[in-house]
């Protein structure tokens, strides 16, 4: 496992790991509930984080692209695909309002998307 981030909530977190796949677990039953995975993305996850409301898990990747997994959505097709980088995606965040997400790369650029 290469990262955590816990929903607002505070009742359920996701993680990121070299396996390619992000996993969503809920402290109350202590078990998983979701798994999110793309046959075609074979690298790890550098990073994840909620969006606001907690219904999208972003995930940055060594492919050089970060994915957003809708939690209610399916779990092997991600909800949205961010393709700008030049080299992987090390970090990415939500601002606390919900309105930007920014990811961060070896490319040495920091992208905000808004």
């Amino acid at each position: 496992i290469n990262a955590v981030d816990f929903m607002s909530s505070g009742t359920c977190f996701g993680t990121g790991s070299d396996d390619s796949t992000c996993r969503l677990f809920d402290l109350r039953s202590y078990h998983q509930l979701a798994q999110f995975e793309n046959g075609g993305i074979m690298c790890g996850i550098t990073s994840v984080s909620f969006s606001a409301s907690g219904r999208l898990l972003f995930a940055g990747y060594d492919d050089f692209n970060a994915h957003a997994w809708d939690i209610l959505g399916k779990h092997d097709k991600s909800a949205y695909h961010i393709q700008k980088h030049q080299n992987r995606v090390s970090c990415l965040g939500v601002n606390s309002n919900g309105h930007a997400l920014c990811t961060g790369s070896w490319d040495t650029q920091l992208l905000v998307w808004a």
